[in-house]
């Protein structure tokens, strides 16, 4: 497993050496394959179970799932990510799923080995600037949907998934390999209404539409259209 693409990730790479050394040393390989679970909605989290993980390869969904199975994708999780903070930190239930979308090389660290991470005040303090920016941006999600119509939450998700949907790099790509099916359970809208506001971006002239892919052609003019206001 090859542990160098954590060094390109901004959150680990801001961590002091001896701070990031020491959370590779406490973790453990884990292999899931395409389509399996790391963990479960519901999942409690306790001694000795594995808590809180690093992406070395391929790419993990974080799902919730209601009574009647149907799905919300709330953020695709790609390598040189960590993630599993919250409940690692309070010990309560898994409050989504985590599942492969590929064949997926993994980091866990266990409860106790991040008890003891968590005594080193960088790390403390790095788990908390860690924890406040992906609430941030569960709070502007929330906020887009409440405040934004439907083609500029469209826009926003398009945008923030150019700069990896967890990691935000500074650069970012004009490709985005996710699937409209897979955006549509991000936004929560219906595959139909989906593709009318992608054509309409399309029209725009911020996208182009390809087999598998979205290529974003003007970033600015997609940008532009996140500033819709709701009906």
């Amino acid at each position: 497993m090859d542990r160098a693409v954590f060094y390109s990730n901004a959150w680990f790479s801001s961590l002091p050496r001896h701070a990031a050394d020491a959370l590779l040393e406490a973790s453990v390989p884990v292999s899931v394959a395409a389509g399996g679970l790391l963990f479960r909605q519901g999942d409690p989290v306790g001694a000795g179970s594995h808590a809180f993980f690093g992406v070395a390869g391929g790419v993990l969904k974080l799902s919730i799932f209601n009574a009647d199975g149907d799905e919300a994708i709330l953020a695709l999780v790609e390598p040189g990510n960590w993630f599993g903070g919250v409940s690692t930190l309070d010990q309560q239930p898994r409050g989504h799923c985590a599942i492969a979308l590929e064949d997926a090389e993994v980091l866990a660290v266990s409860v106790e080995r991040f008890d003891a991470l968590m005594r080193d005040a960088a790390f403390a303090g790095a788990m908390a600037r860690l924890v406040a920016t992906r609430l941030r941006l569960a709070y502007g999600s929330l906020a887009g949907a409440a405040l934004q119509g439907t083609r500029a939450r469209v826009a926003r998700r398009i945008a923030t998934l150019a700069h990896g949907d967890v990691s935000q790099s500074a650069e970012g790509r004009t490709t985005i390999s996710t699937s409209q099916d897979a955006l549509a359970m991000m936004l929560g809208i219906s595959r139909q209404t989906l593709s009318k506001e992608l054509q309409a971006l399309v029209k725009l002239g911020a996208i182009r539409l390809r087999y598998g892919h979205i290529e974003i052609d003007d970033m600015a003019l997609l940008l532009s259209a996140t500033e819709t206001r709701a009906d």
